[in-house]
């Protein structure tokens, strides 16, 4: 992982939030929870802590939440101090929101741990949503997008449209509509394990490592 303030903006706008919930399952306040997951990124630019990242060493989920857990240890004190200190407050933590997603988390049966993990995974899954979208609009694709999302990522509560009405939004027939859909989770995948290969240490993790997170996931919402 690169130590850029680049990077690691790019990395407290995708992640922040499964440290900020592991925070507060942890019994921090909210305001609490803020400042040190605030903090701890902050700390890892001024440290460039993100330079001892080595992939060889093994999944960076765990050094990150490793990481968090020896600062919440070691430099609760310092959070706030760097959080406040003015000449670094480049990072934008959304409190209200983190709060209201927090309070609608099924918590009780669940370790900081897990939750971490989960919300992880929801991090993961966002990114490539968030690719394919990006790429189905620099092919003049956004309107199938917009169809299809539905197939990928998770969207707990909502059930995809029918094959019949992915044929009559699109103008297609229903043989093609049930391709278009193939094709579009397979690019969905490829970009899936694209986010994940940049996690783990060995190509030949990355399906361990999403069986794993599909798994907290799952446990997380109450589906096993």
């Amino acid at each position: 992982m690169p130590g850029s303030k680049e990077a690691l903006s790019a990395l407290c706008r995708d992640y922040w939030y499964p440290l900020y919930a592991f925070a507060r399952r942890r019994g921090q306040s909210a305001h609490d929870a803020q400042d040190l997951t605030q903090g701890f990124f902050l700390s890892i630019l001024k440290r460039r802590a993100l330079k001892q990242a080595d992939p060889a060493r093994g999944r960076f989920r765990s050094f990150l939440l490793g990481s968090f857990q020896n600062f919440l240890a070691d430099e609760s004190d310092r959070a706030r101090a760097l959080k406040r200190g003015g000449d670094r407050e480049f990072l934008f933590l959304d409190a209200e929101e983190a709060e209201s997603r927090y309070e609608l988390e099924q918590t009780d049966q669940l370790t900081p741990e897990k939750i971490f993990d989960a919300r992880w995974a929801m991090a993961l899954l966002t990114r490539a949503t968030k690719r394919l979208q990006e790429e189905c609009a620099l092919g003049g694709e956004s309107a199938r997008f917009e169809i299809l999302h539905p197939f990928v990522g998770v969207e707990f509560g909502r059930s995809p449209p029918t094959y019949e009405e992915v044929a009559g939004a699109l103008g297609v027939s229903l043989a093609t509509a049930k391709t278009t859909i193939h094709r579009f989770r397979k690019q969905y995948i490829v970009l899936l394990r694209q986010e994940v290969s940049r996690t783990v240490s060995d190509p030949a993790e990355i399906d361990e490592e999403i069986r794993a997170l599909c798994e907290a996931l799952a446990v997380a919402e109450g589906h096993i």
